[in-house]
């Protein structure tokens, strides 16, 4: 895993159904893919043996089949489906359909965050035991 940032951008528009954008951004401990359906495509129906994914919908309507079993989700819903489950992606129209799909298959260690009060200071903290900063005046925001 390398240290730093790196950035991407979602390009609904690229021509393609299904972008890496984990390869993009050099992510390695999780998947990360933009997928775009237009009406009428649908993804394999696949399933992984270890690995969950989740679903983020951003535009149109997603109708997730699983286990031979259609339910529809729209705009901002988050959908999480556990391994071993067959399922497949299909766009009925009208709109095309534009989702974020996230992946992982081991165990969220959430435990390794650590918090700051300050820029400057050096010592972290575990994030529980730092509180949220006050909001910023009004008069630092753009607009």
């Amino acid at each position: 895993m390398e240290n730093g940032i790196s950035t991407a951008r979602l390009d609904p528009d690229c021509g393609e159904r299904f972008l890496r954008l984990r390869s993009t951004l050099g992510v390695t401990s999780f998947g990360l893919n933009q997928l775009v359906l237009q009406p009428g495509q649908r993804s394999r129906i696949h399933r992984h043996a270890r690995q969950e994914e989740v679903y983020l919908v951003l535009e149109g309507t997603l109708t997730l089949v699983v286990e031979n079993e259609p339910r529809d989700y729209g705009v901002g819903e988050l959908i999480r489906v556990g391994p071993e489950v067959r399922r497949q992606l299909v766009n009925l129209g009208p709109d095309r359909l534009v989702l974020l799909a996230l992946g992982g298959a081991l165990e969220h260690d959430g435990r390794d965050g650590e918090a700051f009060t300050t820029w400057e200071q050096d010592t972290p903290a575990p994030p529980k035991d730092v509180p949220f900063p006050e909001d910023l005046d009004a008069s630092r925001l753009r607009g």
